[in-house]
């Protein structure tokens, strides 16, 4: 039987029938020391040896018994005298002192502890920035200021109240258990009390298990005297951490006149939110490339939870994600998302590159809500097809097979027509059908193959045209284009053409980018991010400014990794039926940098969500 190095595993003989094997999952690389934390579901991986021999991971529930038994799980919190708050920075380690300021400041009590003196020192530069933050959050009026994410709760976790459905809330409370959740003591000894917390496989922690272990217990019970037979397995967690709270981003007005009230923009008629964000697939979160990030914060069980609180947050209309898996699509952000009123679209990439399974591959998926938005249309575009295309028309045919594995990527762009219902329509045009045109894309090409990501971002932008060109509408074109600002294929978006002299135009073995001439685009599209540029106001709103680039007034990096920091995502918006009202607030490096580089437990991907407030306007002529 495989032994996992350095697993610890119950292994019992249950008479001669079944032998159960119990670990607590995620990865293998995970399984040692194992993190739990508040919100990320925990799944034991169970193993059932057969009497044949053969081995199964398949659950055998009181319904379908096997050979006379069947599998019963119960989860334990496991209460000790002694009270124990956890590090703020360091969350596998007991807390030994805690800032006080931040108790008067009323910032989240989780935030305030820290394991050793030299953990509150290291940190400080960080932390005094929670201070200043807390005291810039009374405005003028003395009211404190409602933030677009991260609304704290007042249970002294620091959790995020995500404003979670009531659906998606209980689901994760129950844990299993149609009686209530925490039924009497079950056992005590040694001053610990065990409560029994759930029933099922799975376990999800609540902010009632911070700073408790956790006890797994799967037995093999007798179908017909409902009797545990043999051994019953068990196994510990270490103590469960707090859901780690990011600093709440606001949303800034761009005419520099303060910031914006969340509930007020969202009922405000007329206007819109756009969210973009690439969420790093499952697929691409490698220990190896993300070594910096702890195990625990990089797992998928963890992530998705952060991403959805996140993202669900934000409060967005629509919402533009990439890296998406079509497996999570399937199996979590479209139900999810759902909860919350939001319908959903996708786009899988293709897969004449991608040799893995195909289940795990990612793509494009647009979100929008439906009580704001209505489906029009759909187009779906695959850049390997205009890649084919392209290659038979122009490539000589000894160079035809040199081309496609020089074009064909895999990547896709999805763009959706919506068009906003009766309530939502712009006041100086009641009554008129008000659409939306939005795109978005992942351009993800190696960073050496200059010309195939100007071509794609092209391609795009030549079907954009034809849309705009058979309807007055307004678009937006969100994504992931894996190119700074400067580069080619921004300059091409944001500009509407490319000089010849560009350096990126140096790269182009194919000859596809000939005649230089038809790098051009009709659209005028502006990024919605350079905005900042406009604001006026004193105070933050300057001080926000020195996180934009100065050459492009794009923001300084919307992408952190140890080894990269730069700007690849962006929001474009066509300036003559669409004005920016507000931009949510960019994130400043040193506070990432406390944790080396994105991911980190605070923000689970390696990109950061951009956000933008649109309010339609009459269209003017178009260039």
């Amino acid at each position: 039987m495989w032994d996992p190095p350095g697993i610890r595993r119950g292994v019992y003989p249950v008479q001669e029938a079944i032998r159960v094997f119990v670990i607590l999952s995620g990865r293998l690389e995970e399984l040692i020391g194992l993190q739990c934390c508040e919100g990320c579901e925990l799944t034991p991986y169970v193993l059932l040896r057969r009497p044949d021999k053969t081995v199964t991971t398949d659950d055998v529930p009181e319904t379908a018994p096997l050979d006379g038994h069947f599998l019963r799980y119960k989860w334990y919190r496991v209460h000790s005298d002694k009270k124990v708050a956890v590090c703020s920075i360091h969350p596998s380690e007991q807390a030994t002192l805690q800032c006080l300021g931040c108790v008067k400041a009323k910032i989240p009590v989780s935030k305030s502890y820290h394991c050793t003196p030299k953990c509150f020192s290291d940190a400080w530069q960080h932390h005094r920035a929670l201070h200043d933050r807390a005291a810039n959050a009374v405005n003028e009026n003395g009211n404190e200021e409602e933030e677009v994410f991260g609304r704290f709760n007042s249970s002294g976790s620091g959790a995020i109240n995500s404003n979670l459905s009531t659906s998606a809330s209980s689901a994760s409370l129950t844990n299993g258990s149609a009686a209530p959740l925490y039924p009497s003591v079950v056992t005590q000894r040694s001053g610990e009390t065990w409560y029994e917390v759930g029933r099922s496989k799975t376990y999800t922690p609540t902010a009632d298990d911070i700073g408790h272990v956790l006890k797994f217990e799967c037995a093999v019970v007798d179908a017909e005297t409902k009797l545990p037979v043999g051994h019953v397995n068990t196994i510990l967690t270490s103590r469960v951490i707090p859901a780690p709270s990011p600093t709440p981003r606001r949303l800034i007005r761009v005419d520099g006149m303060g910031h914006l009230d969340a509930d007020g923009r969202m009922t405000s008629s007329g206007t819109f939110t756009v969210l973009s964000y690439n969420i790093l697939s499952e697929a691409c979160a490698s220990n190896d490339l993300y070594n910096y990030c702890p195990p625990w914060a990089l797992s998928w069980p963890y992530r998705r939870q952060n991403l959805l609180r996140e993202i669900v947050g934000y409060r967005a209309d629509i919402i533009c994600l990439q890296e998406v898996q079509s497996d999570h699509y399937d199996e979590f952000f479209a139900p999810e998302l759902d909860k919350h009123g939001y319908y959903g679209l996708y786009k899988k990439k293709t897969t004449e590159v991608y040799s893995g399974n195909t289940n795990t591959i990612d793509g494009c998926a647009t979100f929008f809500r439906r009580d704001k938005f209505s489906h029009v249309k759909k187009y779906e575009v695959e850049f390997n097809k205009a890649a084919q295309s392209l290659t038979e028309a122009m490539i000589p045919t000894t160079q035809k097979k040199t081309a496609l594995n020089r074009l064909v990527k895999d990547n896709v762009a999805l763009i959706v027509v919506l068009e906003a219902k009766v309530n939502n329509q712009p006041v100086d045009n009641p009554g008129k059908r008000q659409l939306l045109c939005v795109a978005n894309t992942h351009v993800n090409v190696q960073q050496d193959l200059k010309d195939v990501k100007l071509w794609q971002a092209h391609t795009l932008l030549k079907g954009l045209e034809k849309i705009a060109a058979s309807a007055d509408i307004p678009m937006l074109v969100c994504g992931d284009f894996s190119s700074v600002p400067g580069s080619a294929p921004h300059t091409l978006l944001a500009m509407g053409k490319v000089d010849p002299s560009h350096p990126d135009l140096a790269v182009d073995p194919l000859n596809i980018l000939r005649p230089h001439s038809k790098l051009a685009h009709q659209l005028p599209l502006v990024s919605a991010y350079s905005s900042f540029a406009r604001t006026v106001g004193l105070g933050f709103e300057q001080q926000h400014k020195r996180r934009l680039d100065s050459a492009t007034n794009e923001p300084l990096f919307t992408n952190v990794t140890r080894d990269f920091i730069g700007t690849l995502d962006y929001i474009f918006y066509t300036a003559d039926s669409l004005v920016v009202e507000s931009l949510l607030e960019l994130l400043d490096e040193v506070s990432l940098r406390k944790d080396t580089a994105l991911p980190s437990p605070e923000w689970s991907s390696d990109h950061i969500a951009l956000l933008a407030e649109f309010r339609c306007c009459k269209n003017k002529s178009r260039r």
